[in-house]
């Protein structure tokens, strides 16, 4: 199981996506607050369907507190567009956690900046755009990592 994690996320859209994303890998949602939405919100639930009510979700007053309680050995791989290394030089554990910023300013700099060759940047055309929507992000980093795990679904 991978861990996903949004960090203050605004888009109720993406929430919901990840959500789903989350219920299709056997991963868990973790949505750092503040949050930019309610999740009642009619957006969250409409984009997760009739799943939201089945997806694994904690939600967090903050990073830190995250972190404290995760299981001793895994890894936290920071996306971010500064970064260098890429999904596919990373090597991706179950119980993994695949932390994503908020859709407008991405994730603080200075998480990037400690995480060193944890932090990953998915590449895209020179010149094309400045970054994805965050749950394409989140799908292509998520289907990664369960690639890496050979899984016989």
């Amino acid at each position: 199981m991978f861990h996903i994690v949004l960090v203050e996320p605004e888009i109720p859209h993406n929430a919901g996506a990840a959500g789903r994303l989350a219920l299709a890998t056997g991963s868990m949602l973790h949505l750092i607050e503040p949050l930019g939405f309610s999740l009642d919100d009619k957006h969250v639930r409409r984009t997760g369907l009739d799943y939201w009510q089945d997806v694994k979700l904690r939600v967090w007053k903050s990073f830190d507190e995250l972190q404290s309680a995760a299981q001793p050995g895994a890894d936290f791989w920071f996306l971010s567009t500064k970064a260098t290394t890429t999904p596919w030089q990373a090597a991706f554990r179950p119980g993994d956690y695949l932390v994503f910023g908020r859709e407008t300013r991405g994730l603080p700099e200075e998480l990037v900046a400690a995480a060193g060759n944890h932090a990953l940047r998915i590449p895209m055309e020179p010149g094309g755009t400045r970054s994805l929507n965050l749950a394409t992000a989140v799908a292509i980093v998520l289907y990664e990592a369960v690639r890496q795990q050979n899984p016989a679904w």
